[in-house]
């Protein structure tokens, strides 16, 4: 009966007719999500951030064209929606394990330095999200040095990590 309801439910709202590819609790979709926080946490979400999100989405998920670019779409919306990080941490714990967890964090490193430099919100927006996810902090700080190092040079004499002066 209340699998009837909420079919009469989502044919009125027309819920029935949008096809979910990316479901709340795909880690795929957490992952993404936690991307474009990190990409626009710093108040700018430019072109080279945007290409970025696309070539970790594509790379890690394997996905190609339309998939990797409705996976970055339905990532936007549900960042916007979302209240805290918990939501898509709590999907990744379940669904990773310890190295995949670790991934995460590499590619949210990643990400924080695909502009040249990362901002303190990028920085504490990776430390809680590992703290959520359980991974030390050890290995978050090693992860930062390994994609700082291979990130390309920042350009100005300002835009070096604070951890290099």
């Amino acid at each position: 009966m209340f699998s009837a309801l909420k079919n009469f439910i989502n044919e009125l709202t027309g819920e029935a007719e949008r096809p979910k590819a990316f479901e709340a609790a795909d880690y795929q979709l957490a992952a993404a999500a936690l991307l474009v926080h990190i990409a626009s946490v710093d108040g700018q979400f430019d072109d080279t951030e945007k290409a970025r999100i696309r070539q970790l989405v594509e790379a890690r998920f394997n996905l190609q064209g339309d998939e990797a670019a409705e996976l970055i779409d339905a990532a936007q919306a549900s960042e916007r929606d979302a209240v805290d990080l918990y939501r898509f941490t709590s999907v990744l714990k379940r669904r990773l394990d310890e190295d995949g967890r670790r991934q995460i964090i590499g590619m949210l490193w990643d990400m924080a330095h695909a502009d040249g430099a990362v901002h303190e919100f990028e920085e504490n927006v990776v430390w809680r999200v590992a703290e959520l996810l359980g991974v030390s902090t050890r290995e978050r700080v090693e992860l930062r040095r390994e994609f700082r190092d291979a990130a390309p040079a920042p350009s100005g004499p300002w835009s070096r990590d604070k951890d290099e002066l």
